[in-house]
């Protein structure tokens, strides 16, 4: 019997006959002896064989490959080899999505400007639109060819010559060179990070086959020219060509191109802006490149001479302020995509940030820092002041800085009781008591048996108000908070709560009190104008409110508190609401409140949280907040009036300002008072008349300007 490899012998067969065989799928023992077997001993293997130790090899080597064993091998490590090379391309296509190469590796510039369209910063990289080769004149292109890559149009991406040649180089002390090919730099730059490892050369080498897989060359160059870094926060060379010369890429000549293409190395280091004579001298070895590549002749080479700059594209605005800062990330996620240079109008008013900084700039701090947020009830933050000096610390203290509220906090202590059916004329307790290890105080030690309601919080009663958190419940009055907007930790359970000490920022209590300002909370900052509620939101994402007789009550509290209260250093001629806050040993001082539109938190302290001397929220915050507000609401920013009649009322003319009449006034058995409406003069009523509270309290003790500290 023939097979392609050999023959059996016939012995058997002509002694005793054919060997039936037995086949593939018998269960007989015969199957063991079976002539189809290569290592049967009548097989005989007439393929040629060589003689010699090569030969031998490659005849074992043929034995090898069709051997059944190794065939099975080979087509299970083509099916790995396949399967790894599909994750590969899932992973490139998650990964290196083609797409990211036509967009801007940093943030594109941001120009912020106020409601007015005054710009007020410009942050971020200088951009401009991508350039096109076959629109660029070829010393442009040649310039950065011969620099960069020069056999870019002859490799795939990963270049075996450059990569070795570089190793020579480094290996015997030459120039340092690194071997990347512009595909490299550009899947480098925008895919990867700048970690220097043998994994991320590897990423690099991958990505670099896929990029040049599916663009062409002139797509591939054409966005490593548009990305490219440049120096001066300047990237592609559109915007280059433009910041350094005032010339577009398409009419950039020979030696500008070279000057631009040596940027490339160390663009910080060889910026012309900074270091002229460096990139001079890096101008040279791009001349250097250029005739060794073959672009020009040694004479064009020495005729070039180095470009004087054009640089009339300068940034007079600032890069930051405590507001753009601020503003700048919900503006980035505003921002279309792409290399334009865009500008965003924020809420700030012009007018009401230079009050701010002139009221903080006079207010005579010493070595204090101050903060002061100005929003309107919707959140809308129209004036912002972070510390005393930008250019000596960038640190926003009105939205960064975590530091206790003290009194201010009282406020949403004594809203939760109102919400829970406490009246402003319900009594409290305001004897000195122990809880545990605690036990409040209050700031002038002075004790008395009971007070109402709007009497503990005008005078800041620190033990009434732990008395009034323990009757109401931690968890009642945190919830509050939150539901206001308060996001910051605070303990359950702790009664040193009810007077601030949980650390807030002032942006987060100042929302808080705009969110009763409105009576529409939480209220959620922003730098820019709101879009009005879609109809969906206001069904189902309604915003939380209290009961209108609730805001009146716990406006009643504010105006108190003010009017003739702890905060009388605040008062306004017209109506106004607010509290003062001092924390623990005057580390803090604070006064938060709002009149009209506008919502105004102030503070003052010390970075290093060491106390304020002679500084408490009822005195320098509450004079910084009354001083802000009266110019913001000045009679040159009014709302126009409305034609009267010529049979109205007159208006008494001769006292400029309503404030500058004392705010009640009783003398032989009248009472003269000032409020938004004018000057009210009536009978004063006695002393010891009966008071409208439901409930008797004793009268109130005279005020000091200071309110309360809450204790340890």
């Amino acid at each position: 019997m023939a097979s392609p490899r050999g023959t059996w012998r016939d012995d058997e067969e002509d002694e005793a006959g054919p060997v039936g065989h037995t086949g593939y799928y018998s269960l007989s023992e015969s199957m063991i002896d079976d002539p189809w077997e290569e290592d049967d001993p009548d097989f005989v293997d007439e393929r040629p064989r060589g003689t010699g130790m090569w030969p031998a090899l490659w005849d074992r080597g043929i034995d090898i490959l069709t051997a059944h064993s190794t065939r099975f091998w080979a087509i299970r490590g083509a099916a790995a080899f396949l399967f790894l090379l599909i994750l590969i391309v899932i992973w490139l296509a998650i990964t290196a999505p083609l797409s990211k190469s036509l967009e801007p590796i940093a943030p594109p510039q941001i120009t912020l400007l106020a409601a007015d369209g005054t710009p007020i910063a410009r942050n971020g990289a200088v951009y401009d639109e991508p350039v096109e080769v076959d629109r660029l004149p070829d010393h442009v292109v040649n310039a950065f060819l011969a620099t960069e890559d020069r056999r870019f149009y002859d490799h795939w991406g990963v270049d075996p010559r450059g990569l070795a040649r570089a190793t020579i180089n480094n290996w015997t002390g030459g120039p340092t060179q690194g071997g990347s090919t512009i595909t490299q730099q550009l899947a480098k730059f925008t895919f990867l990070t700048p970690e220097q490892s043998l994994s991320r050369k590897a990423r690099e080498m991958l990505i670099a086959f896929w990029l040049e897989t599916w663009l062409t060359k002139d797509e591939i160059l054409e966005r490593y020219l548009s990305n490219a870094y440049f120096g001066d926060n300047t990237y592609g060379l559109r915007a280059a060509s433009l910041h350094y010369f005032y010339r577009q890429p398409e009419k950039l000549k020979p030696n500008q191109a070279a000057m631009l293409a040596g940027l490339l190395k160390a663009p910080s280091a060889y910026a012309p802006s900074q270091h002229y004579q460096r990139a001079v001298e890096r101008m040279g070895a791009v001349k250097a490149s250029l005739v060794s590549a073959g672009y020009i002749t040694q004479e064009e080479a020495d005729a070039m001479r180095p470009p004087p700059l054009d640089m009339r594209l300068t940034n007079d605005l600032p890069t930051g302020t405590y507001f753009a800062d601020w503003a700048l990330p919900e503006a980035r996620d505003r921002a279309s995509p792409g290399y334009a240079q865009q500008s965003l109008t924020t809420t700030l008013d012009a007018r009401l940030q230079n009050i701010a900084r002139d009221v903080i700039a006079g207010a005579g701090l010493g070595n204090a820092q101050a903060a002061l947020v100005a929003m309107r009830p919707n959140g809308e933050v129209v004036a912002m002041i972070g510390g005393t000096d930008y250019s000596q610390s960038a640190f926003n203290r009105a939205t960064m800085a975590t530091r206790q509220p003290g009194s201010t906090f009282k406020t949403f202590v004594y809203l939760a009781a109102l919400q829970e059916g406490y009246k402003p004329g319900d009594p409290i307790g305001n004897r000195p008591f122990t809880q545990g290890s605690y036990r409040p105080e209050n700031y002038d030690d002075r004790y008395s048996d009971f007070l109402t309601l709007e009497q503990a919080f005008a005078k800041s009663s620190n033990v009434a108000t732990v008395r009034l958190f323990n009757e109401v419940g931690s968890d009642r009055v945190i919830g509050l908070a939150r539901d206001l907007g308060i996001n910051s930790p605070i303990a359950r359970g702790d009664p040193s709560v009810a007077l601030g000490t949980a650390g807030m920022s002032l942006m987060e209590l100042t929302a808080a009190y705009a969110g009763i300002a409105g009576n529409s909370y939480p209220v959620r900052p922003t730098a820019f104008v709101r879009e009005p509620v879609g109809l969906w939101d206001r069904i189902f994402n309604a915003p939380r409110s209290m009961s209108a007789s609730t805001h009146r009550e716990i406006e009643q509290l504010l105006r108190t508190a003010i009017n003739s209260g702890t905060g009388r250093a605040a008062q306004l001629p017209g109506p106004n609401f607010g509290k003062t806050g001092t924390t623990q040993n005057n580390r803090d001082a604070l006064f938060v409140g709002y009149a009209g539109d506008l919502v105004v938190g102030v503070w003052i302290g010390n970075d290093d949280n060491t106390p304020l001397k002679g500084i408490s929220g009822g005195g320098l915050p509450a004079r910084i907040w009354k001083a802000f507000m009266r110019r913001a609401q000045g009679s040159g920013d009014a709302a126009p009036a409305r034609r009267r009649s010529p049979n109205a009322p007159v208006q008494p003319l001769d006292v400029p300002d309503a404030s500058d009449i004392p705010a009640s006034i009783a003398e032989d058995g009248a009472e003269i008072t000032t409020d938004e409406s004018g000057i009210t003069i009536r009978e004063a009523p006695p002393i010891d008349a009966p008071s409208d509270a439901p409930r008797p309290a004793p009268e109130i003790a005279p005020l000091r300007e200071e309110e309360p500290a809450p204790a340890n």
